[in-house]
């Protein structure tokens, strides 16, 4: 079975498994070793995130400071920040595609 990654708030992740394979979302807490509260800010809001299988979860290598700094000293983050937060390594990620020409 392969190693679970260590995960940790307000790192960026890209589903493997289920309905919303393929998305990117971010990791608002962990639940234990095994499994990770996830919420993209619009479908998956804050107050409602899924809980998914680490092992179904692909880090992009990417934390977002601010959502982090926000989980670390009040708990909580904005739908909004989750919402930027995304959008912004989605156009990167979409750049990086087009310069390698994919």
């Amino acid at each position: 079975m392969t190693e679970p990654s260590k995960l940790s708030p307000g790192e960026l992740v890209r589903s493997r498994r289920g309905k919303d394979e393929g998305q990117i979302a971010v990791v608002i807490a962990l639940v234990d070793e095994r499994f990770a509260l996830v919420a993209d800010g619009d479908k998956r809001r804050f107050d409602r995130p899924k809980r998914k299988n680490v092992l179904h979860l692909e880090p992009l290598g990417i934390v977002n400071d601010e959502v982090a700094n926000s989980l670390r000293d009040t708990g909580r983050v904005t739908n909004g920040k989750l919402r930027f937060a995304i959008g912004s390594v989605q156009r990167r990620l979409e750049a990086h595609a087009e310069e390698k020409g994919e």
